[in-house]
C-alpha cells in the first residue's frame, strides 16, 4: 500500500468543521452555516475521490504502543461503504436546510451533523481494529447530540438509552479485541482474517466466546435482538434527517464493525459449523420476524419506520451470518439498498410531519391527494422494501434467498427463505397501509378541504433521487453486483 496522509483528509475535515461550527459564535447566520457545510461536504467528497482515484493508500498517525498504531488504510469494502456514507448524508444535509428552519438552532444541528460524519468516515477508513474501535466509540458519543437535539425529556431520556446501549455493546466488543489480540498475527484487516491457528489451537472455547460477544456487541449498534429497544425510543423524538441517517448509516455501521472481524481478523472457515454461527443465524431470523411484527402492529410513523429498520438491518445479518458467497453479496446489496430505501421513508416521514403536524397512520387519510409526488415515492420505495421484482429490494431478497436453500446448514436452509417471505407480507402489510389511506380515502373524504402540501423542491429533490435509484438499480444491478465480487473475490468464502 501507498503511505498516503491524504487519507486523513475526509476523516478530519468533517470533525474540525463540525467543532468550528458549535464554539464559532459568528456561524450562526443562517446563510452562512449553509454555505459553510456545503462547502465541508464539498471539500470532504473531493478529498475522498482523490484516495480512491489512488487505491491501496495507508497511513499511520500515531502509536499506542509498539504494536497498536492507530491506522488508516482503504479498500474496496471501505471505498463502497464511505462512498454510500457520504451520498446518503450530503442529500441528508440537503433536506434538512429546509427541514431544519422549523426546528431551530441549525447550527449547533449541522456541526454535530458534520462532527458525525467525519467521524464515521473514521470508522470505515480504519486499517485495523484500535482504530476502528476508537472512531467507533467516538461515533457513539458524536450521534447522541442528534437523538437529544431537542432537549426535551423524552429525547434527552432516548438519548441515553442510545449511550447506555451502545457504549455496553461496544464494551462486550472489546473483550472480543483483547481475545483477538492475543491469537491473530495482525489486528490490521487482511481479507480472509490473520487468525493464527497454531495459536488458536486448544482455546477455541475461549475465543468463541470473545468472537460471540464482538458480534453481539457490535450487532447491539445493529439493532439485533434483545438489544433493539434503543431504536424505537430514538427515532420518535430525533429531528427527522438525524431519524434518517440513524436508520439508513449509522445502524450499517455497527454491520460494518462486524463484517471487519468476521471477514478480516477472524476468518470465515474457524466459525463455520460452530455453535456461534448458529446462534448468530437465530438471533438474525429472531430480529427480522420480531422487527416486521412489531411494525406492523405499531401506528405511530416514525415507530413504525424505526421497527421495520430493526426487522431489514437483520436481514444483512442473516445473510452474513450464513457465510456463503451468495448470502455475503446479498447483505451488501441490501446495505446499499435498504440505505436509499429507509433514507426515502424517513425523510418523506418528516416532511408529512412538518406539513401535516400528524405522525399517526390512521390520520393520514388522504395524504395522497395532498402529496401526490411525495406518495408515490413512498409507494415505489416501499415495493423495493417488499421485494417486488424491477426493484432493488427484489435483487437483495433473491439473493438472501437463494443464499440460504444453497446452505448446508440443517433447518436454516428452507427456515430462511420462509422467515423472510413472511416478514416481506408484513412489511407490505404495514407500508401499503398508507399507500392506500392516502390515495383511496374513501367517500367520506371531504376534497372541498382539499390543499396541496407538497414540500419545497430541496426536501423533495432528494425523496425523488432515492426513488429513481431504488428503481433503477432494480432494473440494472449488474454494475453494483460486480463490484461486490470484487470484495467477495477477495475474501476465502
Amino acid at each position: 500500500m501507498k503511505d498516503g496522509i491524504l487519507i486523513l483528509f475526509p476523516v478530519f475535515i468533517p470533525i474540525i468543521a463540525g467543532c468550528i461550527m458549535l464554539v464559532t459564535p459568528v456561524i450562526k447566520n443562517k446563510f452562512f452555516t449553509v454555505c459553510f457545510t456545503l462547502a465541508v461536504f464539498t471539500g470532504t467528497v473531493f478529498a475522498l475521490v482523490n484516495i480512491i482515484i489512488d487505491k491501496d493508500v495507508s497511513f499511520t498517525l500515531f502509536n499506542l504502543t509498539e504494536n497498536l498504531p492507530i491506522y488508516f488504510a482503504l479498500d474496496n469494502l471501505g471505498i463502497l461503504f464511505a462512498s454510500l456514507v457520504s451520498l446518503v448524508w450530503i442529500a441528508t444535509g440537503i433536506y434538512a436546510f429546509v427541514y431544519m428552519k422549523h426546528e431551530g438552532n441549525e447550527q449547533r444541528f449541522f456541526g454535530y451533523y458534520l462532527l458525525a460524519y467525519g467521524v464515521i468516515l473514521g470508522v470505515i477508513l480504519s486499517g485495523n481494529l484500535p482504530t476502528l474501535y476508537a472512531f467507533y466509540e467516538l461515533m457513539t458519543i458524536a450521534c447522541a447530540p442528534l437523538i437529544m437535539f431537542t432537549l426535551t425529556k423524552k429525547s434527552i431520556t432516548a438519548g441515553l438509552k442510545y449511550l447506555f446501549y451502545s457504549l455496553c455493546g461496544a464494551y462486550m466488543s472489546l473483550f472480543g479485541i483483547f481475545l483477538l489480540y492475543r491469537y491473530t498475527d495482525t489486528l490490521n484487516f487482511v481479507a480472509g482474517g490473520s487468525l493464527n491457528m497454531s495459536l488458536a489451537a486448544g482455546n477455541e472455547t475461549i475465543l468463541l466466546i470473545g468472537i460471540f460477544l464482538t458480534i453481539v456487541g457490535f450487532g447491539v449498534k445493529a439493532g439485533m435482538f434483545p438489544f433493539q429497544a434503543w431504536l424505537t425510543s430514538a427515532h420518535p423524538v430525533a429531528p427527522s434527517p438525524a431519524s434518517a441517517v440513524l436508520s439508513a448509516i449509522i445502524v450499517k455501521v455497527g454491520v460494518f464493525s462486524l463484517m471487519r472481524v468476521v471477514f478480516y481478523v477472524v476468518g470465515v472457515d474457524f466459525l463455520k459449523g460452530t455453535w456461534v454461527q448458529y446462534t448468530w443465524i437465530t438471533l438474525s431470523l429472531i430480529t427480522i420476524f420480531l422487527g416486521s411484527m412489531l411494525a406492523y402492529r405499531e401506528k405511530n410513523l416514525k415507530k413504525m419506520l424505526a421497527y421495520s429498520t430493526i426487522s431489514q438491518v437483520s436481514y444483512i445479518m442473516f445473510g452474513l451470518a450464513l457465510l456463503t458467497p451468495t448470502g455475503f453479496v446479498g447483505s451488501v446489496l441490501h446495505i446499499i439498498f435498504h440505505s436509499f430505501i429507509k433514507i426515502t421513508l424517513f425523510m418523506i416521514a418528516g416532511v408529512i410531519i412538518l406539513k401535516t403536524k400528524k405522525n399517526n397512520v390512521d390520520d393520514l387519510v388522504g395524504i395522497g391527494k395532498e402529496m401526490p409526488i411525495t406518495m408515490v415515492c413512498w409507494t415505489l420505495v416501499s415495493l423495493g422494501l417488499v421485494g417486488i421484482p424491477f426493484t432493488s429490494g427484489f435483487i437483495s431478497k433473491w439473493y438472501l434467498a437463494t443464499g440460504s436453500l444453497a446452505s448446508d446448514i440443517p433447518v436454516v436452509s428452507w427456515l430462511g427463505p420462509i422467515v423472510l417471505l413472511l416478514s416481506a407480507l408484513l412489511t407490505a402489510g404495514y407500508l401499503f397501509s398508507v399507500t392506500i389511506k392516502g390515495f383511496f380515502p374513501g367517500p367520506d373524504y371531504d376534497y372541498s378541504k382539499l390543499v396541496k402540501k407538497e414540500p419545497h423542491i430541496t426536501m423533495l429533490a432528494p425523496i425523488i433521487l432515492f426513488t429513481i435509484l431504488t428503481v433503477w438499480l432494480g432494473m440494472f444491478p449488474n454494475n453494483t453486483i460486480e463490484f461486490i465480487l470484487l470484495i467477495k473475490g477477495a475474501l476465502p468464502i
